[in-house]
């Protein structure tokens, strides 16, 4: 909670604190809402009541089963508007609905009864058959007072009469509030007198002032200020870190954090914006099946666009309107056979409308007889402990989309009868009760999209990435059916996904190089001949060469139309490794002048802390997209919300270090955040799991002193202001932003002494991370313990970090091996990864100690059976039935021995420990007043729920904890019961891999479970 509470009433410390939780990751849980107002409500005259007795209604829950619902109007221009409408699980209205009216310039409303419904589906026509339904998706509202403006839903009320200018008595405050740095498009300020009652939450909706700027004017009567905080109506809250914004009479700004007393106004010199965005150009409209993607190129503004309305017409069912913020439309479940006609308007912040662009048309084809797609799970993602596997190299469900690659014979995989693409998401499907079993609800599978090159298995060589590998497919195990079947087992699947780099031969659909080839006596066993209609997929072979990696579409003799590679076809001096005379443009290279700088950067990278480290190849195998470019947005953003659509719950960011945070926070982090919202609603979009890779291989807090290549810098919001165009701003924020003295810092993964505080997520990016320090440090689980300790105040929030010790890049210490530091090592490091902050993760394999101490990853040089990326399903033959998390109900052959492995009984109860205790999920912690080692206090507390956790954790060495509360505490690993009266607590030394977790017993729902599951090799 806000420290500006702690010292508030006798009685504080004593009662039983709650906070909501964080919701992810473009806005948090509107949950957090009431954990800020409740704080408030406590700190007011009613300083003896309980925060469930103080906090104010919920945003979404009015309690008097009714919605008024307010629509904007200006960038719609109908004549008339109509809400058609359904309470939950009740009736549409007819077509076309319920007239709304007018309420307040630019906004109409409707005052909806709900009867005992929690919210209601709508859309919003204009009477004459135009619609505007989210995209296909309807919009899903709750309860209360909510605003629907330009496809964003909030809770707000734009008309709420202002009562700062009427003719009364007495001072009054101006306040004007920032957005450019929160980016948020509804904002609320919820605020109280000084010694008077605050607002019911979520406050006032604030008005635009001018770009950049809300305003509202208050009333203060005889008080000398106001506290106030600020939200975006969706539990997105800036409560100045905790402590509330201390404002005074007259006009005050707030601005990223900072408060400016008697303040000009920001916007008396601005010049009321009147003046449109340009038309988009370059409307391009393509359909597959029955889905369609439309692109065109960004309008300017002299403001800045903010963002489009793109309009559909053709079909049975009437013309829709749908608003993003990116340059690309994706839609799904259109009609079969029909033609659809598309048009673009561009918006600004003033909401001025540009012209129609020139129509783009896409005709769709036959429904495919695809599965239905599923919803993402949702939940906390800190609550899901996450399992990864390399797809390909997991389990072997269907043998008949096993390929070998061209380098099947040179690496040593024949041999060993091991084609690099073996396991298949029918092997996945089969085995996801063995992932349930060892207690894991979250699955994270590496890319899916079509890969070429001569060793894809693994996945990041792109080349279609509208398409799904066939060679991951089989009939009755598609990808949607894994995502399904994982759903129905109440599993996550978190899908890897690359933004930075195709593979060397392009992205089909955005630019595929064509290079320089001959089939004489020297080359035509390397170049295929060319077959007219053959479409390269990875999977399907060539009749005429034999090769499922048919290379006849990539090559030419002659020079082909706009080739801009320097030198065609010339001989040079070079040989190849079998004495053959190398030609210019033979291979795809950066310099060469072969891949337009438009859309992929033309140079190798120098430095791996240098601005090149984002802007060049860092691979001759991955062509480095020109990510700043806005036809490279669009072509990525629309590949990705095909994955989003079909349900998946988050994805891990390959190589994201090497695209600008800027880009991340302007394009890409907000594109997912829209779709997820578009497509299944504000909370699902809230807690799609985002993690990224950013390689901080080295054991500093901030990588090498540069703090634009250190994983904690991707969490954060854009502190300044850069220009308009996106190359440029890249450069601006790397070259003005990299001094880690000056970067931001956060409380939100500590405890105030043992008490849990609404965190402050108002600056999180939308991005979470990797923990690479502790990564890079657990080759000694007490020495990861320390680094994590260390860097968690320059993260936005540590406690949704990913934790692991290996992957399928490097071990400990960028160690090539998989980590061989025995089992109780292993064991020590789980015991600490599944009870310290953040979510713990477990490469495959990892639980039976496999390959440990073999290299991870030789390329095509050596045998795959050899490395840490060897096939696994070997110890997966047989069967295996789980009957819950953790629990095994059945199972038969070699997976029933690979069951039994201690560390597979080990993480089984430690699964079971974590999941018994929130505290362990989702809590802050602190290590005041702990004595020891491995040891620390963790707590989370949640109004909505009711939930109270409290745990103190020592991992194998003993510990003593001081000025903690007196209670009962009951260990979770023995059941030990200890009666704290004089606030200590020790604990004697359990010993390497083992623990304890003694848990305040809060009576009722947070009773301590005692001790959980039974005692097995370490936990005992």
């Amino acid at each position: 909670m806000p420290r500006s509470c702690r010292a508030v009433g006798p009685r504080f410390e004593e009662q039983t604190l709650r906070s909501r939780t964080r919701s992810h990751p473009g806005g948090r849980s509107t949950a957090l809402a009431l954990a800020i107002a409740g704080c408030l409500a406590a700190a007011l005259p009613a300083a003896g009541a309980s925060l469930a007795e103080a906090a104010p209604a919920a945003v979404t829950a009015a309690g008097d089963g009714t919605a008024t619902v307010f629509y904007y109007t200006k960038t719609r221009n109908w004549t008339a508007y109509n809400m058609h409408w359904a309470p939950d699980g009740g009736s549409w209205t007819t077509v076309p609905g319920t007239g709304m009216e007018a309420a307040c310039t630019d906004w109409v409303k409707k005052t909806v009864s709900l009867g005992a419904a929690a919210g209601l589906q709508a859309t919003f026509n204009n009477g004459q058959g135009t619609w505007d339904n989210n995209g296909g998706k309807n919009y899903a509202l709750g309860t209360g007072v909510i605003t629907v403006k330009d496809g964003v839903v909030a809770h707000s009320d734009p008309c709420a009469a202002d009562p700062g200018t009427g003719t009364g008595t007495g001072a009054s405050a101006t306040v004007y509030y920032a957005t450019t740095t929160v980016g948020w498009s509804t904002v609320n300020l919820h605020w109280a007198p000084t010694g008077g009652s605050w607002t019911t939450v979520p406050g006032t909706g604030m008005d635009p002032a001018c770009a950049g700027w809300v305003k509202k004017t208050v009333p203060l009567g005889a008080a000398a200020g106001l506290a106030a905080t600020f939200n975006n109506g969706n539990g997105t809250w800036d409560n100045n870190s905790g402590r509330n914004y201390a404002l005074g009479t007259g006009l005050s700004t707030v601005k990223d954090a900072t408060v400016t007393a008697n303040a000009a106004d920001p916007c008396a010199a601005v010049v009321p914006d009147t003046t449109a965005p340009t038309v988009p150009t370059g409307l391009r409209a393509a359909a597959t099946d029955v889905s369609t993607v439309v692109t065109w190129d960004a309008a300017t503004d002299d403001r800045g666009v903010t963002g489009y309305q793109v309009t559909r017409s053709g079909g049975t069912k009437g013309t829709f309107l749908t608003s993003v913020t990116s340059t690309v439309l994706t839609e799904s479940a259109l009609e079969e056979r029909t033609a659809y006609t598309y048009t673009v308007r561009a918006v600004d912040a003033a909401g001025n409308l540009s012209a129609s662009s020139v129509a783009a048309v896409a005709t769709t084809g036959t429904r495919p007889p695809a599965p239905a797609g599923s919803a993402p799970l949702g939940g906390d993602p800190r609550k899901d402990p996450i399992y990864f596997v390399l797809t390909a190299r997991f389990n072997d469900g269907d043998g008949a989309n096993n390929r070998g690659g061209s380098q099947h014979v040179k690496s040593g995989n024949a041999a060993n009868n091991d084609p690099m693409f073996r396991g298949d998401f029918k092997g996945l499907v089969e085995k996801l009760d063995y992932v349930k079993a060892l207690g894991f609800s979250a699955i994270w599978i590496t890319p899916v999209v079509l890969n070429r090159s001569d060793y894809d298995y693994h996945g990041y060589h792109g080349y279609d990435f509208y398409k799904v590998d066939p060679r991951l497919e089989s009939a009755g195990a598609s990808y949607q059916d894994l995502i399904n079947a994982a759903h129905a087992k109440g599993v996550k699947i978190y899908q890897d996904v690359v933004y930075n780099h195709s593979s060397r031969w392009g992205a089909k659909g955005l630019f595929t190089p064509t290079v320089y080839g001959v089939r004489d006596a020297q080359w035509s066993w390397y170049y295929d001949e060319k077959q007219a209609g053959f479409e390269y997929d990875g999977l399907t072979v060539d009749p005429k060469s034999g090769k499922s990696y048919y290379n006849g579409d990539l090559w030419s003799t002659a020079e082909p139309t706009g080739n801009t590679c320097v030198n065609w076809g010339t001989a040079t001096q070079y040989k190849s490794a079998e004495g053959y005379t190398i030609y210019n443009c033979q291979w795809p290279n950066p310099t060469s002048g072969m891949f337009p700088k438009a859309l992929f950067h033309n140079c190798w990278i120098g430095n791996w802390e240098g601005e090149d480290a984002r802007s060049c190849w860092i691979h001759e195998d991955l062509a480095d997209f020109n990510t700043e470019n806005a036809t490279v947005q669009n072509y990525l953003i629309g590949a990705y919300n095909k994955y989003i659509d079909m349900g998946v719950d988050g994805f891990r960011v390959d190589t994201t270090v090497h695209i600008p945070r800027v880009t991340w926070n302007r394009r890409f982090l907000p594109a997912i955040q829209q779709r997820v919202a578009q497509q299944f609603g504000a909370q699902k979009a809230q807690d799609f799991y985002v993690f990224g890779e950013v390689g901080s291989f080295v054991n500093d807090k901030w990588n090498r002193g540069s703090a634009n290549q250190s994983a904690q810098y991707y969490t954060w919001k854009e502190s300044a202001t850069y220009s308009a165009d996106d190359a440029t701003a890249a450069v601006q924020q790397y070259t003005t932003d990299n001094d880690p003295a000056k970067q931001p810092t956060s409380t939100n993964a500590f405890l105030n002494g043992n008490l849990y505080h609404a965190p402050d997520h108002s600056k999180f990016s939308g991005m979470n991370v990797i923990d690479m320090r502790m990564h890079m440090n657990f080759g000694d689980a007490d020495n990861a313990f320390q680094n994590g300790k260390d860097s968690d105040d320059s993260y936005n929030d540590a406690t949704y970090n990913v934790v692991y010790v290996d992957s399928h890049d490097f071990g400990p210490g960028k160690s090539s091996t998989r980590y061989a530091g025995g089992t109780d090592a292993w064991a020590e490091n789980m015991a600490l990864m599944w009870t310290f902050r953040g979510i713990p993760t477990l490469y495959y394999g990892s639980e039976t100690e496999f390959q440990a101490g073999k290299q991870i990853d030789c390329g095509p040089t050596c045998p795959l059976a050899g490395t840490g990326r060897a096939y696994y399903g070997d110890k997966l033959a047989g069967s295996v039935t789980a009957s819950g998390f953790s629990k095994v109900a059945s199972a038969t052959g070699p997976v029933a021995a690979t069951l039994e492995s201690p560390l597979v009984k080990h993480l089984q109860r430690l699964n079971e420990i974590r999941r018994a205790v929130p505290a362990l999920q989702m809590g802050q912690y602190s290590t005041e007043g702990v004595s020891g080692g491995m040891a620390f206090k963790r707590r989370y507390t949640d109004t909505a729920t009711g939930v109270d956790s409290f745990a103190l954790v020592a991992v194998t060495g003993a510990a003593t904890y001081t000025g903690v509360p007196n209670g009962t505490y009951k260990d979770a690993v023995t059941g030990d019961v200890k009666t704290v009266t004089g606030g200590i607590l020790s604990v004697p030394a359990p010993g390497k891999g083992n623990l304890r977790v003694y848990v305040l017993d809060l009576s009722g729902s947070n009773a301590a479970p005692g001790k959980v599951g039974a005692a097995g090799p370490y936990l005992k």
